[in-house]
């Protein structure tokens, strides 16, 4: 998929997710179509039909930056999302697809990590593992190196357990997951692993079709871990300078609380497992 055509397909997905009185117009009436119609789109973006059509169909048309804000407006796109979007209509700078390289984790990076009294792993673009301290794959085995997480979170059925909340981690990590694909539609091993999921996982491909966009720089994990029990964990997640997209991931607790001393004790057991 080129630019042109992941253009279209977002603007199609989050015209379909709009109602006409999102937007201060009158519905009414029967619609053949769920959501916005093009027409009104184009009406509220000041662009002519034709040519939000042509959009849509991908039909080699570059937008403008102000046609793109435009847009944004209508769709009652996040900041995220229009980061998105600009991206997505912006066409690349060179046809040339960089070399494929193996993804490492500098010598420095991985002393930290393995400092850091905490869970902590370093994963790349498309969520795959590099790096785990002891802490991060006592937490769960899927965080380990070579683990992909999206893959894990939707087709392992412990990692499914493992998670209390497993419908928001699930949006979250397709959310995520599809921001990065703007600026990186021709990685051969991110469209490989989104078609892999697509027919593997009847959930994500729903989310997939969805396009959202969110890029999460924190958040809360809810686990029920089968040593330890529930633990309420907030994790950070933190670029890795000089890289092509390695994130570094923190998981940690409230002081003196319930998950403090859970996951203290996770620390404890997984020091004796490795003597």
């Amino acid at each position: 998929m080129d630019n042109h055509e992941a253009l279209g397909g977002y603007l199609r997905a989050r015209r379909e997710q709009l109602e006409p009185e999102d937007v201060g117009l009158i519905g009414g009436g029967r619609r053949r179509v769920r959501g916005l119609r093009r027409e009104e789109v184009a009406m509220l973006a000041g662009i002519s039909t034709d040519y939000y059509v042509r959009l849509e169909q991908g039909r080699n048309q570059t937008p403008s930056t102000q046609v793109l804000d435009a847009l944004a407006a209508v769709l009652r796109l996040d900041a995220d999302s229009i980061a998105y979007l600009h991206a997505l209509g912006t066409p690349p700078t060179s046809s040339r697809r960089p070399a494929r390289r193996r993804e490492r984790v500098s010598a420095g990076t991985l002393r930290f990590l393995d400092a850091l009294p905490m869970p902590a792993l370093i994963h790349d673009r498309r969520f795959t593992v590099l790096a785990a301290n002891r802490m991060a794959t006592a937490l769960s085995p899927n965080n380990s190196p070579g683990i992909n997480l999206l893959r894990a979170v939707f087709l392992d059925a412990d990692e499914r357990e493992l998670h209390r909340d497993w419908s928001r981690v699930t949006t979250d990590a397709v959310a995520g997951i599809r921001a990065v694909s703007a600026t990186h539609l021709d990685d051969e091993v991110l469209t490989a692993l989104v078609g892999e999921l697509s027919i593997a996982s009847a959930v994500f491909r729903q989310l997939w079709a969805r396009h959202d966009v969110h890029l999460r720089t924190g958040g809360t994990s809810l686990l029920d871990h089968p040593e330890v029990g529930p633990l309420d964990l907030r994790h950070e997640k933190l670029t890795v300078a000089g890289t092509d997209g390695q994130t570094l991931v923190a998981y940690h607790t409230e002081p003196n609380s319930p998950s403090a001393d859970a996951l203290q004790l996770l620390g404890t057991l997984a020091a004796h497992a490795h003597r």
